[in-house]
């Protein structure tokens, strides 16, 4: 017995939206490579009006309600922040005494990661955070600060694999002489997306092959 062919479905359009393929990005496009802190994520938010908020990576934080003394410092703060800071939502890690790796600090820092904004080669080739507020940050020099800057240019798997094995033979660039740092972080500047790589057994064989 013959098979009877199926009638063409027809073209109704009715009910459809067009969903375009979204613009593939280019790999080979500048990259920005820092430290990984191992802290408490973090971030602090300056209304238009000047009020000053906390967060953990999770919720509002409050000093009552608290994630290592973030809140309470930001509020301890708050004036010189909204004026260093400006209005925005700015995140960064907060680390250092008693926080995760500790990083052997007697006190705690909060670094913040759009380097785009926060990080500047002086005339004399050193890195340092440019602020509003001079040289010294709320009195307290180096209490707030930009996460450090490893390598900035053209995407390169060879200097990302560098970078680490400068970090895990070096030690810290954030806490000179801690020889236990996390790892890196990727920033690539057309996806606007950040992604890692650790020194600890989650990547482990993935990158030790350095030239």
């Amino acid at each position: 017995m013959p098979q009877q062919s199926k009638a063409p479905a027809l073209m109704e359009l009715d009910g459809f939206q067009f969903t375009p393929w979204p613009k593939t990005a280019r790999l080979f496009r500048d990259i920005v490579i820092t430290e990984k802190l191992d802290g408490t994520n973090a971030a602090i938010h300056v209304s238009e009006d000047g009020r000053v908020a906390a967060q953990s990576r999770n919720r509002l934080i409050t000093p009552e309600h608290d994630n290592y003394g973030f809140a309470r410092w930001v509020a301890d703060n708050a004036a010189d922040l909204a004026y260093i800071l400006g209005p925005g939502l700015h995140f960064g890690e907060f680390w250092g005494q008693g926080i995760a790796r500790k990083y052997g600090q007697e006190t705690k820092r909060f670094s913040l990661f759009n380097t785009e904004r926060w990080y500047k080669t002086g005339d004399d080739g050193l890195d340092s955070m440019a602020t509003r507020a001079g040289d010294t940050l709320l009195g307290i020099d180096g209490i707030i600060g930009a996460v450090p800057v490893l390598y900035s240019g053209v995407f390169d798997e060879t200097e990302i694999r560098q970078q680490l094995y400068y970090l895990q033979v070096g030690g810290s660039k954030a806490a000179p002489g801690f020889m236990n740092p996390e790892g890196i972080c990727i920033f690539h500047t057309q996806t606007r997306s950040v992604m890692k790589v650790t020194l600890d057994a989650n990547d482990a064989g993935k990158w030790e092959a350095v030239a």
